[in-house]
């Protein structure tokens, strides 16, 4: 009997919709695309979550500019990043989810009763140093020259008035035993480290409201009116919203409860995700997450962060547009890496093009199909049904650019057999034993279309294509620019 595989969830975070998608949501989204269909092609049922996150001052402040009222004004970015799907070659079954979302706001709405009736919230005055931008506060250990260093063009606030608390600082002793008894949670272990660091250093109490006179556009506080939720209360429950809670059963029960749940997320929402939204999930006595995938983040020239606030952002649509999908998608999974910061210019981006997709894995098939298509009498009969345990170690790791390499090797390892066998010149000399050598490399060809599944569906899809018609593609894998 075969081994029932686990479900498995998996989300990215939700990118505020104050400006348009840039490169850097394009490579989580991707990224955790990769993950779930490679967990598919293993037998998983997998749950794949995405969506927008539509509360907070940042968007308040956004749409009083436009002169337009907050929900007009997120529905019109919300659109562009559900274009996304299509646009980088997401799963078709992937879940979108807005935070603005009846369901989501119920959701919110009985997470913080919970907590509340769970001992976890109260209500003091407070003042503080706020970063709009990260909609968090500041200790003057974080700031650099009186500056948020992730956005440094953003003056901060002072704010000073009565809201509503969260108990974080009860939590430090459950986190940290967490993290001791789950010694995986965070990829990578660098990232881990901090987050540990940070937490054994103690943890405070942190603001989970705003007056509503103040800033009107959020998750109105259960019982007070004059409240709404602060933005990261409220966006951080999509992740089990999504699923359905808190109706009894379902999806939550199989995925969140049952399943191995995964989250993607930036360095910069490292302890928003594993160490606030876990001490939220401990007080609402809901299971924690199963592992908290970090990525870097992807610089422009000068090796400054790509943001939208500091208007240094490549836009996906554009490069798409030129280049196409898998074009993308490959950059950001191999060209760049898989846990540090990593440059993204259109000058490197076109290299790499060149090099790995047009005179490479595009050239490749190219000549491999094409002998095939002269020399063969029918197609060659493959049947590839495993990954290659590198492969699907480095994935089940979540090191996608060290799978990406791999299949990359594979492509090397191929070129040099054709280099050193010479196909071509053998098949008019002996055409049996070129024959032979013709179908142990479309073999070899077929395989490494079948790694490329879960990385770059497209080209996986005409490679495939290809070795069932037993011709060369009638267009290249990837146009030469």
């Amino acid at each position: 009997m075969a081994e029932e595989k686990k479900p498995f969830y998996i989300t990215t975070t939700l990118p505020y919709v104050n400006a348009d998608p840039h490169v850097g949501f394009a490579m989580e989204f991707i990224r955790a695309d990769v993950i779930a269909r490679f967990k598919k092609l293993l037998g998983h049922d997998v749950f794949f979550n995405t969506g927008t996150d539509e509360h907070g001052q940042k968007l308040f402040d956004g749409a009083q500019e436009k002169g337009v009222a907050p929900q007009e004004f997120v529905d019109s970015f919300a659109e562009k990043f559900k274009d996304l799907k299509p646009l980088l070659g997401i799963s078709e079954d992937v879940h979108f989810i807005r935070t603005t979302d009846e369901h989501h706001v119920r959701a919110a709405q009985e997470f913080w009763k919970i907590c509340d009736q769970n001992g976890y919230i109260y209500k003091k005055e407070y003042k503080i140093k706020y970063c709009v931008g990260c909609e968090l506060e500041k200790t003057e250990s974080e700031l650099v020259d009186g500056k948020c260093p992730i956005h440094p063009n953003r003056e901060l606030e002072i704010r000073e008035e009565e809201n509503y608390f969260f108990k974080w600082s009860e939590f430090q002793e459950k986190l940290l035993t967490f993290y001791e008894e789950n010694p995986s949670f965070v990829t990578p272990d660098f990232r881990y480290n901090e987050i540990k660091e940070f937490v054994k250093r103690g943890l405070e109490d942190f603001s989970i409201s705003r007056l509503k006179e103040k800033m009107s556009w959020g998750v109105p506080v259960p019982g007070d009116d004059g409240h709404v939720m602060y933005v990261w209360f409220d966006a951080l429950v999509n992740y089990i919203s999504t699923l359905g809670w808190p109706d009894n059963g379902g999806n939550f029960e199989k995925f969140w409860v049952e399943g191995d749940t995964v989250q993607y997320a930036g360095k910069d929402n490292l302890r928003q995700q594993s160490a606030m939204w876990q001490a939220m999930l401990m007080a609402a006595h809901l299971p924690n997450t199963g592992n908290i995938v970090i990525n870097g983040f992807i610089t422009g020239d000068g090796g400054v962060k790509m943001s939208k606030s500091l208007g240094n952002v490549v836009n996906p649509y554009d490069v798409v547009e030129e280049y196409g999908t898998d074009a993308l998608r490959y950059y950001l999974l191999r060209e760049v890496s898989s846990y540090e910061d990593s440059p993204f210019t259109m000058e490197l981006f076109k290299q790499a093009y060149n090099a790995n997709l047009v005179n490479g894995i595009g050239n490749l098939t190219n000549r491999i199909m094409k002998l095939a298509e002269d020399n063969l009498e029918e197609p060659v009969s493959v049947e590839v049904n495993c990954f290659d345990s590198k492969f699907e170690n480095a994935l089940n790791n979540f090191d996608i650019k060290k799978a990406t390499d791999f299949i990359w090797s594979k492509v090397s390892e191929l070129d040099s057999f054709i280099e050193n066998e010479k196909p071509f010149s053998v098949v008019k000399e002996d055409k049996e034993k070129g024959r032979k050598l013709i179908v142990e490399m479309v073999q070899n060809l077929a395989v490494i279309g079948y790694h490329l599944q879960p990385i770059l569906p497209e080209a996986a899809s005409k490679i495939r294509e290809a070795i069932e018609a037993n011709k060369k593609p009638e267009t290249p894998l990837f146009e030469r620019k």
